[in-house]
């Protein structure tokens, strides 16, 4: 039973996973990750600045990652989660936690648990709430399985809002995924929307629309902004997130026809910035109005004939 974290080893230095390094290492804990990327020539300088400026020591393995350490921390893309849970029990993890903390459903989640539970290790399901960016280790965070109470008491001696869940692999990333059909589904809802109003010249009226029928959501001031830009800087991995959303939905009988379609909004929008060759970064300060005229020009005559 852990009481205490005085390394972590991270596996994925995204985001999140910087995230979480750069606070921990603040508060006098060792951390270690290994991103694949650091096997790109092209982005292995860029990973190693970021590294260094967090005060996080990035290794070129995920042996060395894992070495030693009693926590381990996943934060890879939906894609290669189970992956990396397998990698880490073919190298016998004993005694130590595996804090699962991508965005995958509760039967990914299962199968990942027997992959390291079978060798030796101790799998927790967590499930990120939040934005991490907005709330970095306050973003609230469920966890699951059996060793979730002694890692939520853990985790929050060092600042973390994790709390016991279930002690059940699968339940917390249930309430993640659910959750994610509202969310992803909100942001594709958005991009598609305030695109085709924007061709039509008619997204103020729309905006004033939305923000009369819902108020407080924030439609007169930055919601759209928010909301598009999420997609624009993170719609491929949340692509992969409602790929496994949908997965989540039918394996209990529901057909998934909004999460399979909100998975290809999401794609899609990257891939439209991508044929442009247009970068999330090129957009800073992000002004969704910008992005929809950089990829579809100015707004059309609705009378002119196609």
């Amino acid at each position: 039973m852990v009481t205490s974290i005085d390394s972590i080893g991270i596996i994925g230095f995204g985001e999140v996973g910087a995230i979480i390094g750069q606070d921990l290492v603040a508060q006098g804990v060792r951390v270690v990750a290994f991103d694949r990327l650091i096997e790109d020539p092209e982005r292995r300088a860029a990973l190693q600045e970021k590294a260094r400026t967090c005060g996080v020591i990035l290794v070129e393995s995920l042996e060395r990652a894992i070495d030693n350490v009693p926590l381990i921390i996943s934060a890879v893309t939906a894609g290669c989660a189970l992956e990396v849970a397998r990698s880490v029990a073919a190298r016998r993890p004993q005694g130590q936690l595996f804090m699962d903390i991508n965005s995958v459903s509760p039967r990914t989640k299962l199968l990942a648990s027997e992959a390291i539970e079978d060798c030796g290790g101790n799998y927790i399901d967590a499930a990120v709430m939040a934005p991490v960016p907005l709330q970095r280790l306050k973003t609230p965070i469920l966890l699951g399985g059996t060793q979730a109470p002694a890692l939520a008491d853990a985790l929050q001696l060092l600042g973390f809002n994790a709390r016991a869940f279930s002690d059940k692999v699968g339940a917390a990333s249930a309430v993640k995924m659910c959750r994610s059909v509202m969310i992803k589904g909100l942001e594709a809802l958005t991009t598609e929307c305030l695109a085709a109003a924007r061709q039509y010249g008619v997204e103020q009226p729309v905006l004033e629309s939305l923000h009369k029928s819902f108020p407080s959501m924030g439609w007169d001031a930055n919601r759209p902004h928010y909301l598009i830009s999420r997609v624009a800087e993170h719609g491929r991995r949340r692509a992969e997130e409602m790929i496994e959303v949908a997965k989540t939905v039918e394996d209990v009988g529901i057909p998934a026809r909004m999460s399979e379609a909100i998975a290809v909004v999401q794609a899609g929008w990257v891939d439209a910035m991508d044929e442009a060759e247009i970068q999330y970064t090129d957009k800073e300060p992000f002004d969704w109005r910008s992005l929809v005229d950089a990829l579809y020009g100015k707004h059309v005559d609705p009378q002119r004939k196609p």
